[in-house]
């Protein structure tokens, strides 16, 4: 898509219902488009303004729901809104495999649009059919059958977001893994071989940012070996990241119970970056968990 200020950017956001559509119009709207959902097609000619100056990007969502939909009718209308050189429309269709949108409905007990009087597979069916035109006709189809709602607006910020001489978003968090993996990390180091200061009364409330602790911490003779092999890695792999127009970057480091070796090896790896030229954000999952000998048990 162009990203020209003169021409009125729009993205019809449709797809299978429970897919993930008001999940990515969320995202696309964090993203400073103007989401509207389930908005009458017919209507469309009236959201693109006369003032350029003025125009900001609009992401319409609408699927077997919204009034009028007749998915020949709307391709028809947006290629004859296309034509215009005042537009640059596209459309984004979500996608999942019938069987995990069977999966997801029964697992929440939501009534499926088209599915009326028959079971939830028969809905699936026959929506799936109504709307093969328009995922046969979409610019970008996204399939979420193994996502999870923040894997897909990981990817709909990737595909949406603005490009160009946007920097990398590079984040650095620290977790605990007796408190469960972190959803998304690109790239994660494991700080549990360092010697633990839970097991430091006096440590043992304080956290990775504490001079104490990082004191505990550096004191530990495989630290630096170890984080200098990270800060190489981090500094040689970044650079090509960016090369590969990634627009976001997570960078995670876990210990135990994410309050005392991940803080403090995040904070320091961020430091790293920054003298880099990097401008990371720093991120403290468990920070403020209450600190527990049940699970510190590395």
């Amino acid at each position: 898509m162009s990203d020209s200020p003169s021409r009125q950017r729009i993205l019809l956001v449709t797809g299978m219902s429970g897919a993930g559509k008001s999940t990515a119009l969320q995202v696309l709207e964090d993203l400073g488009w103007e989401a509207i959902d389930n908005f009458p097609l017919r209507l469309l000619t009236n959201l693109v303004g006369s003032d350029a100056e003025s125009r900001s990007p609009i992401a319409i969502g609408f699927d077997s729901r919204t009034r009028g939909f007749v998915p020949a009718d709307i391709i028809a209308q947006c290629e004859v809104l296309g034509a215009s050189e005042d537009v640059d429309i596209s459309t984004l269709f979500i996608d999942c495999s019938s069987s995990e949108l069977e999966r997801r409905y029964n697992e929440t007990r939501r009534p499926h649009p088209m599915a009326r009087e028959r079971p939830v597979a028969g809905g699936i069916k026959a929506e799936r059919e109504l709307l093969e035109p328009l995922r046969s006709w979409a610019e970008v189809l996204i399939d979420t059958s193994e996502f999870s709602a923040n894997q897909l607006g990981q990817v709909v910020r990737e595909r949406f977001g603005k490009s160009g001489s946007r920097e990398m978003t590079v984040t650095v968090s620290s977790f605990g893994f007796a408190r469960g993996m972190p959803p998304l990390a690109d790239l994660l180091f494991d700080m549990r071989f360092l010697d633990n200061p839970h097991w430091q009364p006096e440590l043992r409330d304080l956290t990775g940012q504490d001079e104490p602790v990082a004191k505990h911490i550096e004191a530990d003779p495989a630290l630096e070996p170890a984080f200098a092999r990270i800060a190489d890695t981090l500094l040689e792999l970044l650079p090509r990241y960016a090369a590969q127009d990634r627009s976001y970057l997570n960078i995670a480091f876990g210990c135990t119970g994410g309050r005392h070796r991940s803080v403090y090896s995040a904070e320091r790896a961020a430091r790293v970056l920054r003298e880099a030229g990097f401008s990371p954000t720093v991120l403290h999952r468990n920070l403020e968990s209450r600190s527990a000998d049940p699970l510190e048990r590395r």
